[in-house]
């Protein structure tokens, strides 16, 4: 009996890099201040609507946004391959994918590519370019998924979220 052999493509790996999991903004003291006052303002309409579940979500953002700034984010692998994408532990199949569109603007500090989801409850995944050539980048996920010629700038809530710091 002849023997068979094993392929798993999502291991042939045809482009890879290193990226953040999260973006961490810079954050001065006037930045925590007014962001405690809004917090405090928050609260104290919670209490006052006697609307004790908000205030227990004030509590908790404000206590997760001190806790992700204590630390800086992991590096975790992202890489393309001829079945999907790869970040960290997570496989992304192309069937899941909609499409995808590069914003490359180094002027403006933008270099990113968009993964929007056919699953329209799933949000859009955003990788960092790094240092990748983003025409390279282009011509491998051209052979696997539609591109979004659209999509020129930032989507408006990766803006609002730089402008808050958030």
């Amino acid at each position: 009996m002849p023997e068979q052999k094993e392929t798993n493509n999502y291991r042939d790996i045809l482009i890879s890099w290193k990226v953040p999991e999260y973006e961490k903004h810079k954050r001065s003291k006037k930045w925590y201040i007014g962001a405690g006052i809004i917090a405090f303002i928050f609260f104290i309409f919670a209490i006052i609507t006697f609307n004790y579940l908000f205030a227990f979500i004030v509590i908790i953002a404000s206590f997760i946004i001190i806790l992700y700034d204590a630390h800086e984010p992991n590096l975790v692998d992202f890489a393309i391959t001829p079945e999907g994408l790869i970040v960290g532990r997570r496989f992304y199949d192309y069937d899941e994918i909609k499409n995808f569109s590069i914003v490359y603007k180094p002027r403006l500090g933008v270099k990113n590519i968009y993964f929007e989801f056919k699953n329209f409850l799933r949000h859009r995944l955003t990788i960092p370019l790094q240092d990748q050539n983003p025409v390279e980048i282009r011509k491998i996920l051209l052979k696997y998924l539609p591109e979004d010629t659209e999509r020129v700038d930032p989507p408006f809530s990766e803006n609002l979220a730089k402008i808050l710091k958030l």
